[in-house]
């Protein structure tokens, strides 16, 4: 299993039959957990599975920040 970290949280990466899957996992306490905690993908390439947990990453802090934007205004 490879590990990477990516703006406070760590993706596990392994193979599954010929697909890859990623685990996410926050590592500060303040960070949301992502919705579902392991993301599938259908890529024979590991490449492939993190950059799109590194996607889902992005989704989930962009709706954040913009859910806090609403709160100060």
């Amino acid at each position: 299993m490879d590990g990477y970290q990516y703006r406070g949280y760590q993706i596990e990466a392994r193979r599954e039959w010929s697909n890859w899957c990623v685990s996410v996992c926050p590592l500060q306490p303040d960070l949301p957990i992502l919705p579902r905690s392991t993301l599938h993908t259908l890529t024979s390439r590991e490449a492939d599975a993190v950059a799109e947990a590194k996607r889902n990453i992005d989704r989930l802090l962009a709706g954040l920040d913009s859910v806090r934007e609403k709160h100060h205004d």
